[in-house]
């Protein structure tokens, strides 16, 4: 057996089938479509998958340990240099709760602001994860750069909706990337009416074309799946939730994002230098992301969602995680509109931000990040500076739900042919669209069979 402690290979990734004494070796392209670096282990005895172990070699990167000592202020900055697909979750996650810990509330147009921005995040990550990350899973193709080959009109369609919603970070947050418009209490400075109308056609367009991803994804062949999922999301009872509600689950759970930490913690496992998220009452695992949302919330969806759901046959309970990548095109038909609704309405009223003085207090937040709700709780000093800081990203939450989802599409399809089983597991990763973190890009799968030891 291989060293699990060993770094995999910087240019490949692996599957080793181990049958009595027999080594077989095959070396497959690295996985270029999981933002971060992970390896899974897999051990079998005859027609039983006995363990699994998604590996994450992600070095620690102590950002609740290096906000200690910092004002309050620095926050949304500091964490959105968390993760460069989805710095918006980090800032709005940070703002909320340390506007809690300050007692501060915004103003509607500061609101819906910050919900249009976030709508911009979920366009461009849901783009990229459907166009780039996940489709040629279900195609057959290694890559996007084969699938634009073949389809290079549907993918250039891809990357203008995806444009679209980094066009909303820019023209909101200053840049597409780690904006830096974002403070607590709400924006350095506000759009004008001009400003936001700019979008306007772009996301018309980009409306069209998320129901048309609809359309487009919703044909392709879905592995027969069930999983027994504890959806968890934040719930809001007058909108689709992305950044105020309170957390739901569907095995009854209702609190207020204070008390996450009662009823889920964090652990260590000795594979992986990430921790994973778990529930407190039995150690069990649990669901956050788009299935999770549209399970509990998909209710609250504007209508034209709706339909593109009941057209592409998506029912309205779905517990099969191959089809989370219609889940995610149907949340882009929602962020367009939504969008587009916020800036019809738009009319610019009060300051930029609401301004506070800082005081010893203490908040939380939830807000929904594209792959999953984003926890962070701040403890400040009455200074302003932080005495103690919080963060629960979304793929630390559903590690151990992969990790069970791996195990039960393995057992399901044991006997492929092992090129096959490797790619099956590759996809069933990417249901999650981990960001495991922002830097490696490599998978080393390997498969022990102790079926003749």
């Amino acid at each position: 057996m291989s060293d699990l402690n060993e770094p995999p290979p910087s240019n490949e990734s692996e599957l080793r089938v181990r049958a009595g004494a027999k080594t077989r070796t095959i070396n497959v392209d690295y996985l270029a479509r999981v933002e971060g670096e992970g390896a899974l282990y897999v051990k079998t005895r005859g027609d039983v998958v006995e363990d699994v172990k998604l590996r994450i070699f992600e070095p620690p990167r102590f950002f609740e340990a290096f906000l200690r000592g910092r004002l309050a202020s620095e926050a949304p900055d500091i964490t959105a240099r968390i993760c460069g697909i989805c710095p918006v979750a980090y800032q709005m996650s940070s703002s909320h709760a340390i506007e809690r810990a300050l007692g501060i509330s915004i103003t509607p147009t500061i609101r819906a602001l910050r919900r249009l921005l976030y709508c911009g995040e979920w366009i461009e990550s849901h783009g990229l994860h459907i166009y780039m990350l996940h489709a040629p899973d279900f195609l057959g193709f290694t890559d996007v750069v084969a699938l634009a080959k073949a389809f290079p009109e549907v993918v250039r369609g891809g990357l203008q909706l995806k444009k679209s919603g980094n066009e909303i970070l820019r023209v909101l947050g200053g840049r597409e990337i780690h904006p830096i418009n974002i403070r607590i209490g709400g924006f350095y400075k506000l759009p004008t009416v001009a400003d936001l109308m700019t979008l306007r056609e772009p996301l018309l367009r980009a409306r069209d074309q998320a129901l048309q991803t609809v359309r487009w994804v919703a044909g392709f062949p879905f592995p027969d799946v069930q999983r027994d999922y504890d959806f968890v999301s934040l719930w809001h009872p007058d909108e689709y939730p992305l950044n105020e509600g309170q957390l739901v689950s569907h095995s009854g759970l209702r609190i207020a994002p204070i008390e996450f930490e009662s009823h889920f913690d964090e652990v260590h496992v000795a594979h992986s230098n990430a921790l994973h998220a778990q529930k407190r009452a039995d150690g069990g695992a649990y669901l956050v992301g788009p299935l999770a949302r549209y399970n509990l919330c998909g209710d609250k969806l504007p209508e034209l969602a709706k339909q593109a759901a009941r057209d592409a046959r998506l029912p309205t309970t779905c517990r099969n995680p191959f089809q989370s990548i219609i889940v995610r095109a149907v949340e882009l038909v929602f962020a367009c509109d939504e969008a587009l609704r916020i800036i019809s309405d738009y009319h610019p009223e009060g300051p930029p931000f609401v301004a506070s003085e800082f005081r010893a207090g203490e908040g939380a937040a939830i807000t929904c990040a594209p792959r999953g709700l984003l926890y962070q709780r701040y403890r400040l000093n009455p200074d302003g500076t932080i005495a103690e800081c919080k963060i629960v990203p979304p793929t630390s939450q559903n590690q151990r739900t992969i990790e069970d989802d791996l195990r039960a599409v393995v057992q399901q399809e044991i006997r492929r042919p092992k090129a096959e089983l490797t790619a099956r597991c590759e996809q069933t990763i990417r249901n999650h669209d981990p960001c495991i973190s922002c830097a490696t890009h490599f998978l080393r799968l390997e498969i022990e069979d102790d079926a003749n030891r």
